[in-house]
């Protein structure tokens, strides 16, 4: 009974301490000032993005998330105002994540039972935004370093241009 009891005495001072030490991690974690706008994608990468979400980001940091579904089925649901909808919020609060989606052809038009063939979010969103695509970067070697010890390539980013992403020049 006595040694119970010390069990009990001691088990509940380990949990005292891991939960005071789960407290302060808790409480430790860094805080983001600014919204962060979150477009999730389709398939696979919904459930890499959620995960890396719940195992490497909120434990660790505090942040309010504009979660906005940019799953083709959604997309079909919203006539794609989803996409439209984040692009906007990108704009409002500067910052956003987006995760890799489909852009449907005749096939997944049929597979989706789709309205229509939607365009590619990558070009709405970057329209909205007024940004651009790096086709390829351009691996520059006679660029001086201007940094001790610098062995990296410098790499300049090829903008292009009126969404001629396959343009080979």
């Amino acid at each position: 009974c006595i040694s119970f009891l010390i069990f009990v005495l001691e088990s509940s001072a380990i949990i005292s301490k891991l939960s005071g030490a789960i407290t302060r991690f808790y409480r430790a974690r860094i805080k983001v000032e600014n919204p962060v706008v979150d477009l999730d994608g389709d398939e696979m990468t919904r459930i890499i993005w959620d995960k890396i979400k719940s195992t490497l980001i909120f434990p660790f940091i505090d942040v309010d998330c504009k979660y906005f579904d940019l799953g083709l089925p959604n997309r079909d649901r919203t006539n794609d105002q989803v996409t439209i909808e984040g692009a906007e919020a990108i704009k409002k609060y500067n910052v956003g994540i987006k995760c890799a989606t489909i852009t449907p052809d005749e096939q997944r038009v049929k597979e989706f039972s789709l309205k229509k063939m939607w365009l590619s979010p990558n070009g709405t969103i970057r329209n909205i935004l007024g940004g651009t695509v790096f086709r390829e970067p351009i691996l520059c070697t006679n660029i001086p370093r201007h940094v001790p010890g610098w062995t990296k390539p410098i790499v300049i980013g090829r903008h292009a241009h009126g969404d001629q992403v396959i343009c080979p020049h």
